[in-house]
């Protein structure tokens, strides 16, 4: 009588391989996706993970297992951009209270 007793031989076992052969592709891309988001910044820390959970069902001296693989990744960080918002409810890039030094000349205001 075959007896199986670790962990490393049922999961190489589930659905004839493809279970664990799913949990290293999704480990390798979750790492793949890490080092991508983290960049070439020395101390930039992100997080994932990869989860297998595993379903036993015993009926009659008979085990069945379902295989569950799960990852979690970070989403890419986007930058943001900064707009004044004007009386009216439309946004503009300059300041409302601010003249534009550069769109030519003014006319003179009179003072009395």
């Amino acid at each position: 009588m075959k007896r199986i007793r670790d962990s490393q031989t049922i999961i190489g076992a589930l659905e004839g391989g493809e279970a664990a052969a799913e949990l290293s592709r999704e480990i390798t891309e979750t790492l793949a996706k890490l080092k991508e988001l983290s960049g070439d910044r020395p101390k930039s820390k992100v997080k994932g993970s990869v989860t297998l959970k595993l379903e036993i069902e015993v009926e009659n001296g008979t085990a069945v297992i379902t295989a569950d693989i799960a990852s979690k990744r970070p989403k890419p960080m986007r930058g943001s951009s900064f707009y004044w918002v004007l009386d009216d409810g439309s946004l503009s890039t300059e300041h409302p209270q601010q003249t534009d030094m550069f769109a030519g000349p003014r006319e003179a205001r009179q003072t009395s």
